[in-house]
């Protein structure tokens, strides 16, 4: 075992948890002290390197510390059931009222109990998701949302997930779980935040499942916002019933150590995933986004889109894959990945994958990698805006479809101000930007 790996069993083994958990969290423990670690070697982490957490001492658990004032300004401005989590531990302070359909793990009745036990770990493939297994060998606590059937959840669920610095490199460990039944509908938020110009030295390791029932409908956001200083892996993992949708976006900047997988699996015929990501690493950050999407069943569709802009010396990784299992006819399945690079040391690495085993399917999958338009660019600065404002301005527009296509208009508004500052322009074109 590595280092890292005999950190964290000794971390699992300082938890406190229900008594029903332990099973599960044995069960990981042992699957993560038997995975090998993973190298340069190895396919799924070829251009990421754990070196950041092979080279810290991360020894204890993250504490919840005062974090009203270091929340005032992060949170979106929506109407929503708000849950907040501070270094990973629940602040019902700082949240809303909750749901009846949100049971804390730590407060589950028999049923819940017996739903959770269900499905917790078995829809992220713990074999093949090295840090989902240590996710379970770690969880303490967690949030269930369970919609019966014909349920709508009447506003969001928004969970704000807040990272403080301790005084030692310490760890956070965020669980959700989604149980939609036939018909039901929900919007979900997860937002990473940390405080505003306060330097990092912890790990973040957050894993969110979700079962979409027959026709039911999830629509999820994942906005990764944090501090370059801040270790963060983590995934979102779904299983597709009969006629279900998953309308997913995810955007994230970069760190030292950032990784995010999204697993799907297609279970139901006529099931439809909707996917969009931005990643938007600079300086010195990476990110990784691996993405794969199982047809195992007929007459199911996948539309997959990524866009990133990379400047200075960051890099960047897309590895998506689309299995089309035998019986999988009648699949629809596009993706497509788009790069720009700001600069000339910005790397990426991308890796559109279809593997068809049916021959009845329509497929198809791109990747493109360029630099910003030396046409466009002359076109803008003859009409008297300077070339560093071109600049900004041909990079917002890259992902900024993609932000406009968003169906929640609080993220967009969110959104649009921070990818402006991002792209470093000045107040007079933030203003122009914003207001497009």
């Amino acid at each position: 075992m590595s280092e890292f790996q005999q950190q964290a069993l000794k971390l699992a083994g300082q938890q406190q948890s229900p008594g029903w958990l332990v099973g599960l969290r044995q069960r990981s423990a042992e699957q993560w002290q038997k995975a090998a670690w993973p190298t340069r070697k190895t396919e799924a982490w070829r251009y990421t390197s754990l070196m950041p957490l092979e080279s810290g001492r991360f020894e204890e658990w993250a504490l919840p510390v005062e974090a009203s004032e270091a929340l005032s300004q992060q949170l979106l401005q929506i109407d929503a059931y708000r849950v907040v989590l501070v270094n990973g531990v629940f602040d019902p302070a700082l949240s809303t009222e909750l749901p009846a359909s949100l049971v804390r793990f730590s407060d589950a009745d028999a049923a819940c109990q017996a739903l959770i036990e269900e499905h917790l770990g078995r829809v992220a493939d713990q074999e093949k998701h090295l840090f989902a297994a240590l996710n379970s060998a770690w969880t303490s606590d967690g949030f269930l949302l369970h919609l019966n059937k014909g349920q709508v959840l009447d506003k969001p669920l928004y969970i704000v997930h807040l990272s403080l610095p301790g005084e030692s490199a310490a760890v956070a460990n965020q669980r959700v779980l989604t149980i939609l039944e036939a018909n039901s509908s929900a919007r979900v938020i997860e937002h990473y935040v940390t405080a505003d110009g306060q330097q990092q030295n912890g790990f973040v390791n957050s894993i969110t499942e979700a079962v979409v029932g027959d026709n039911a409908q999830l629509e999820h956001y994942r906005l990764n916002l944090e501090d370059e200083t801040l270790l963060h892996v983590g995934g979102v993992h779904v299983n597709l019933m009969a006629s279900a949708r998953f309308n997913g976006f995810t955007i994230a900047q970069g760190s030292r150590l950032k990784r995010i997988d999204y697993q799907v699996r297609h279970l139901g015929q006529g099931a439809e995933l909707d996917l969009k990501g931005v990643y938007l690493p600079r300086n010195n950050q990476r990110v990784d986004y691996h993405t794969n999407v199982e047809h195992c069943v007929p007459h199911c569709t996948t539309n997959e889109v990524f866009r990133g802009v990379i400047g200075d010396s960051a890099k960047a990784v897309f590895n998506g894959r689309i299995h089309i299992h035998p019986h999988a006819q009648k699949t629809l399945a596009e993706m497509s990945n788009r790069n720009l690079l700001t600069s000339l040391k910005a790397e990426v690495f991308t890796k559109p994958e279809l593997e068809i085993y049916a021959d009845d399917v329509k497929c198809a999958h791109g990747a493109t990698v360029s630099q910003l338009d030396d046409g466009a660019l002359f076109y803008m600065t003859s009409r008297g805006i300077s070339e560093e404002e071109a600049r900004v301005m041909l990079s917002f527009g890259f992902v900024n479809e993609l932000i406009e296509s968003l169906s929640e208009e609080t993220v967009k508004s969110y959104l649009r101000p921070r990818l402006a500052q991002l792209f470093g322009q000045d107040e007079k074109l933030t203003r122009h930007i914003i207001h497009e």
